[in-house]
């Protein structure tokens, strides 16, 4: 199973899991923001040979049994060049801005991905008032 390859814990030198920053509590059908961050307090690498590829962030209202795809971000510019690697023009960071509404209660789960370290995940309950 895929779930078997997710992490939700950091290495010590490196963050890897999604910062998430949403409000926990947002009126109904009322748009607000979310901000998803790879590397939010010790920056992830992003070099050439070390960096995040991609986030996608899904929402999971409570009691549904369905994870529905809000987005999916890639990160394409990693400082390649034909001078060589991290000799490039641009460097793209793995922080992702969207805005949303809900009408239920429930999880935003953020899952990104790592060329070298794979899957990480992390998710932000958010409580749905009228």
């Amino acid at each position: 199973m895929l779930a078997d390859f997710v992490k939700r814990e950091d290495f010590k030198k490196e963050k890897h899991v999604p910062v998430i920053e949403a409000p926990t509590k947002v009126r109904k059908n009322t748009p607000f923001e979310v901000k998803v961050t790879v590397g939010k307090e010790i920056p992830h690498p992003n070099t050439t040979e070390h960096h995040i590829r991609w986030i996608k962030v899904f929402f999971h209202p409570e009691g549904d049994p369905y994870v529905y795809e809000i987005g999916g971000y890639e990160f394409n510019a990693h400082g390649e060049s034909v001078q060589g690697p991290n000799t490039g023009a641009v460097y793209t960071e793995p922080i992702v801005v969207t805005v949303v509404k809900l009408n239920e209660s429930g999880k935003i789960i953020a899952l990104s991905y790592c060329n070298i370290h794979g899957l990480w995940e992390n998710s932000l309950d958010v409580v749905v008032e009228e």
